[in-house]
């Protein structure tokens, strides 16, 4: 799942290097957090408009962690 993160957000910014995905414990009901950082001038492009690009992020990991048996969650810093 970080590696599926990891290759969309790289995808989006320009500065490649500064992409991070940091993964938290599991919760108590087995929910697993995902944050991502990239630097400051690629914020609003992971974002977008609305937080368009952000959600379909969050769509994407959410039905791969579905297909996994799993539950995500994905928060952007």
């Amino acid at each position: 799942m970080e590696q599926l993160i990891t290759t969309i957000v790289k995808g989006l910014v320009d500065d490649k290097e500064n992409v991070e995905v940091i993964v938290d414990e599991p919760l108590e009901d087995g929910t697993i957090t995902y944050h991502i950082h990239v630097a400051p001038d690629d914020m609003g492009r992971v974002i977008g408009k609305q937080g368009r690009i952000a959600k379909a992020i969050r769509v994407v990991v959410r039905a791969m962690a579905n297909k996994a048996g799993e539950k995500a969650v994905v928060e952007i810093d």
